[in-house]
């Protein structure tokens, strides 16, 4: 009884500081309706950190937000990450998904193969320097067809591509996957997607397009926090992609009425899965940048010639 008597004073005193660890707080930049948003409503509460989530209206957005400091963390590509530890930051990279882009054309399309390309109208969702654009350009060169020559190219917002291909303005569309999902689902046909250009490119290790971004100085500080929330993204995903129930619980936020397209959106995010992160896949990444490097003209990957050491955290 004494004991309790005292237990209670001291945390009076103390404010109960010594007792009861705060949570870490994880700032993270979410852009509404990515798959980022569903995996934060599915995450397990964990007595090591606390989310709170910061909207961001793009990607570039994000960055920005990332860079002031005004969030902690964002997903983004490893390529940035490299690129920002060539001028000296410490920006760092833990994986997220591995699912891309995907090439799609309408179900009575005669193309049926990337040589069925040339002389016809591409829709590209992003720019010049897409990601998804650059490596279809590096396997249309292994069959010796120049598809930036052989195309008619249309750049664009992924919904303005969509809309592009559905009216028959471009004949087929290169776009992000969850776009390309809502095509399919629709009775569009997909061509290639994202991991066929690199099992096309050599590469058959499943190697992540996107993933958590942050600065490893911050991250040394929060370890446990950070690794905890790791390992929840990681469970909360594993319940979307195997749990009907869970999965239900995060439809809305995909936005889609219809079930063929909520069903397509969560094969795809869930294909997305990395079961493996380690040498090999951090290998095959380093082929990657070489390949991006080659046929983008060093201006994706600017001037570093390889991979930046650091690039990618490792979580320990």
């Amino acid at each position: 009884m004494k004991f309790t008597v005292f237990v209670i004073s001291l945390c009076l005193f103390l404010s109960c500081s010594s007792y009861a660890a705060e949570k870490t707080t994880l700032r993270i930049g979410v852009q509404a309706s990515g798959t980022l948003e569903w995996e934060l409503a599915a995450l397990p509460d964990d007595p090591r950190f606390a989310v709170q989530i910061t909207p961001v209206a793009t990607a570039e957005a994000g960055k920005i937000a990332l860079q002031s400091g005004a969030v902690d963390m964002i997903v983004s590509d490893w390529i940035w990450v490299s690129n920002l530890r060539a001028t000296g930051s410490d920006f760092t990279f833990y994986p997220y998904s591995s699912t891309s882009g995907a090439l799609v054309v309408a179900n009575n399309s005669p193309i049926h193969t990337i040589a069925d390309l040339k002389g016809k109208h591409l829709g590209i969702a992003g720019g010049e320097l897409d990601k998804n654009w650059l490596l279809l350009q590096a396997l249309a060169l292994n069959g010796q067809l120049d598809l930036d020559d052989a195309v008619e190219k249309t750049f664009g917002a992924p919904p303005l591509i969509n809309e592009q291909l559905k009216q028959s303005r471009v004949d087929a569309a290169l776009t992000y996957w969850h776009f390309a999902a809502r095509l399919t689902a629709q009775g569009y046909r997909q061509i290639i997607d994202g991991k066929g250009i690199l099992k096309g490119l050599g590469i058959t290790e499943n190697v992540p397009t996107i993933g958590y971004v942050f600065k490893q100085s911050w991250a040394d500080k929060h370890k446990a926090a950070v690794n905890g929330f790791f390992n929840a993204s990681k469970a909360a995903k594993n319940r979307l992609c195997t749990s009907d129930a869970d999965w239900q619980k995060v439809v809305p936020l995909t936005h889609a009425d219809d079930l063929p397209t909520q069903t397509k959106l969560r094969q795809g995010y869930c294909e997305g899965s990395i079961g493996q992160w380690g040498a090999p896949e951090q290998q095959a990444a380093a082929r990657i940048y070489n390949m991006l490097r080659s046929i983008s003209n060093s201006r994706l990957t600017g001037s570093s010639e390889s991979l930046q050491d650091g690039t990618f955290w490792s979580q320990k």
